[in-house]
């Protein structure tokens, strides 16, 4: 049975091996857009904490939409499904602005 430390070892391991295939993906410059948006940006959408939480899940569906190379069209139709606060976020990417004019 592995110990905690070789499952974080893992994890890690593979965590990076995603990263790595979203950042070399279609979207590659749309996750470094949303990366590069200050917290005072994302605060000026809604206050709180939930507009934080949305970023991340933004985020990792880029991510994810990168790695898995879907269409505009899916990763749009994915974004709404999450919401006005995460199309706020989106558009405040150049990039991905284009998707929901």
């Amino acid at each position: 049975m592995p110990t905690k430390i070789e499952a974080f070892r893992r994890k890690i391991k593979r965590r990076t091996k995603e990263n790595r295939a979203a950042f070399n993906g279609k979207y590659r410059k749309e996750i470094e857009g949303l990366l590069g948006l200050s917290r005072k940006e994302i605060d000026r959408i809604t206050p709180g904490t939930t507009d934080l939480e949305t970023y991340d899940q933004l985020i990792t569906v880029v991510k994810e939409a990168s790695a898995a190379n879907i269409s505009q069209a899916e990763l749009k139709s994915r974004i709404k499904e999450m919401g006005d606060v995460a199309v706020k976020i989106a558009t405040r990417v150049t990039k991905m602005k284009g998707l929901f004019v």
